[in-house]
């Protein structure tokens, strides 16, 4: 019988996932982006969420500062 290790060292340490991001009030984009998730969420395309938290991610901090 071999002696090779063939299960991991030690636990995983997984951190939780980052708050999905806020619309900025007054934002077109970002409402859209906001209503994109939510439609998204109604129908539990978990995928199109994670679409969605990406774009708005991207779009706050390319115009609004990186809030």
């Amino acid at each position: 019988m071999s002696s090779e290790q063939t299960t991991m060292s030690g636990p995983v340490h997984l951190s939780l996932p980052s708050p999905p991001p806020d619309p900025v009030s007054g934002c077109r984009e970002c409402l859209g982006l906001a209503v994109s998730r939510v439609n998204a969420t109604s129908v539990g395309d978990c995928s199109k969420v994670s679409d969605a938290n990406v774009a708005l991610r991207a779009h706050l901090r390319s115009k609004h500062g990186g809030r």
